[in-house]
């Protein structure tokens, strides 16, 4: 029988607290879901406080939902832009929860646009949120992290790919991308001997998220895989000791593989066509 990845009957994440930016929807809510399941407690940072004409959720339905599931939420009105709103939130969480254990740097922003076409507006919001926001949030959570058990930084970014093919179209958002991933490949070394855990995860395939959904529409969504395989390897990885498992650039179905999932079918969207590689792996 194959194995389940969340058939563990263990709640690993019991008690602990992650800060997770951009968890109002997508992937960001589906690894606090994850962890609100185990009986963790969730830091929503994002911005979304009112709805969205376009896109689901808020931080406050993401709360509800993580509290639905088992674990505690606090929602946080957070542009991770703003380094004294990022400051304060980080004090919130630790006034509230006490510590922070878990920081996953998941908001970015995305134009797949090429040079004479992209914004230098667009530009600055790609870097600004994706490389700068990711390294902001690691400063403020790292000193409360270093105090943790088991601490982990994970980072939703692409292994970081030279070939040219995943420049040319859009050299600005995989500029952004890659400083998410670089601060994986620089953190992790620098703060290996602490013990503090930096990691990044990147899905095999595309996933259904608003984002796919605007790049795409419902075609494009068939063709992909739900939030569900990356929450699930996102809790495989923050479950591991600190120490023994960082500066990896993980794959999500390399993971569940390696857990003993073989059926990937549960995971999309449409059973019957194959999903589509998703940017940055060859």
């Amino acid at each position: 029988m194959q194995a389940d990845a969340n058939s563990n009957t263990e709640k690993p994440l019991a008690g602990k607290t992650l800060f997770i930016t951009g968890a109002s929807r997508g992937i960001g809510k589906a690894i606090a879901l994850r962890a609100g399941a185990d009986g963790a407690n969730v830091v929503i940072a994002a911005k979304t406080a009112e709805p969205h004409p376009k896109l689901p959720g808020t931080i406050y339905t993401a709360a509800e939902e993580i509290e639905a599931a088992g674990g505690k939420a606090l929602p946080l009105i957070v542009d991770i832009r703003d380094d004294g709103r990022v400051a304060e939130a980080v004090a919130e969480a630790v006034a509230k929860f006490g510590g922070i254990d878990i920081l996953v740097n998941n908001a970015s922003a995305i134009s797949l646009t090429g040079t004479l076409y992209t914004p230098l507006k667009r530009f600055d919001l790609m870097h600004q949120v994706n490389a700068r926001g990711t390294f902001t949030c690691s400063h403020f959570c790292i000193p409360h992290l270093l105090k943790a058990e088991n601490p982990h930084i994970l980072n939703i970014s692409p292994p970081l790919n030279m070939n040219p093919r995943w420049f040319k179209d859009h050299v600005a958002y995989t500029m952004a991308k890659y400083g998410m991933s670089m601060c994986v490949l620089g953190m992790a070394a620098e703060f290996a001997e602490k013990g503090l855990a930096v990691n990044a995860l990147w899905p095999q395939t595309a996933i259904a998220t608003a984002a796919m959904n605007m790049l795409g529409g419902d075609a494009a969504l068939k063709r992909c895989r739900t939030v569900d395989i990356m929450s699930d390897a996102a809790h495989l990885i923050l479950s591991r000791p600190s120490r023994a498992a960082t500066g990896n650039f993980y794959i999500d179905e390399d993971l569940l593989r390696e857990a003993g999932v073989t059926d990937f079918t549960r995971y999309a969207i449409d059973p019957e066509i194959e999903p589509i590689t998703d940017f940055f792996l060859d």
